[in-house]
């Protein structure tokens, strides 16, 4: 049960009771296979609908190991050019994909109105690290080239995902800023990421147990997803952030993950880089993607989502 010594919104603390009563096993119970389909599951219950979309389109990009498959999204038909938003998708590096995420998606390029490229990774434990970065850098690269099948002249980059997407977005920031592609990373907005050793944090503690994201199941990823923590692509605080573009991040107040979130954001602050800081208090990991079953997110979401876009307008 959740402790109740900590402020839970009331749509929250519903959501939370709900999915206690259905006794879901964990994803470190199921494996990755079924995991995957409870992500699904749960998505296609809790998850907001997705707004109309002038494109929305299955494409691919050359990748390391084959084509990574990627989802465009444009709330217009043709736009003059700009920055083109990139969205790294969440779920501990094992679960997730473009379906999971696909409203989120249309909300971001709706709200930015801005055109979306969501990157279908390859997941652990079938393909461990670096796969995913490996593949979230390829696909960064082809997006800033102003690919044909885009029909859109990139100008700059815009970095965004949760949790993992998070960790991702930073380390694929981090590389771009080493050997820039066709077009700079204009902004990097990560939503509630992993960015540092999560095992000294208090919040992973305060929160290993009923709050949707399990400290058991943080160890279980962290296990899948495999890799060296003294390595900045694995763990992107041991790198040089020195150079680090403006940044927006993102935590929730009841996550495991939150502390991670605030260091990365406070050493960047301490860095001198641009920083917007954003904790939502009484709402969990995951709510970016449960608008339905916890109605209050929408609103985080669209503040992040402000502060994203007026950091765009200052550096488009």
């Amino acid at each position: 049960m959740a402790d109740t010594e900590h402020y839970v919104r009331e749509d929250v603390r519903g959501f939370l009771d709900m999915l206690e009563a259905m006794g879901t096993k964990g994803v470190e119970e199921v494996g990755a296979v079924e995991g995957r389909e409870q992500m699904r599951t749960l998505g296609s219950v809790a998850e907001a609908e997705p707004r109309p979309m002038a494109i929305r389109r299955d494409l691919t990009c050359p990748g390391p190991a084959g084509d990574i498959p990627l989802r465009f999204y444009d709330p217009r038909d043709t736009r003059a050019a700009g920055p083109c938003v990139m969205f790294i998708h969440g779920g501990g590096f094992v679960i997730g994909d473009l379906e999971v995420y696909d409203a989120l998606c249309t909300e971001i390029a709706h709200h930015l109105d801005l055109p979306v490229v969501s990157v279908d990774y390859r997941l652990a434990p079938e393909h461990p690290f670096p796969a995913a970065p490996d593949d979230c850098e390829a696909a960064a690269r082809w997006i800033a080239s102003s690919p044909a099948e885009l029909d859109r002249e990139i100008t700059g980059l815009v970095i965004t995902g949760d949790s993992a997407g998070g960790n991702l977005t930073i380390v694929t920031t981090n590389q771009l800023v080493n050997e820039p592609a066709a077009v700079p990373v204009v902004v990097q907005a990560p939503i509630y990421p992993v960015a540092s050793d999560l095992s000294r944090h208090s919040s992973l503690a305060m929160f290993a147990e009923g709050f949707l994201l399990t400290g058991a199941a943080m160890a279980w990823f962290t296990s899948q997803y495999g890799g060296d923590a003294s390595d900045p692509r694995h763990t992107p605080m041991v790198g040089d952030c020195s150079d680090t573009p403006p940044t927006v991040v993102c935590t929730a107040g009841l996550d495991p993950l939150r502390d991670s979130g605030r260091e990365y954001a406070a050493h960047l602050v301490q860095l001198g880089t641009e920083t917007v800081y954003l904790e939502f208090p009484g709402i969990i990991h995951g709510f970016t993607t449960l608008r339905k079953a916890i109605p209050s997110g929408q609103k985080d979401l669209e503040a992040f989502l402000d502060a994203v876009k007026l950091m765009v307008e200052r550096h488009r």
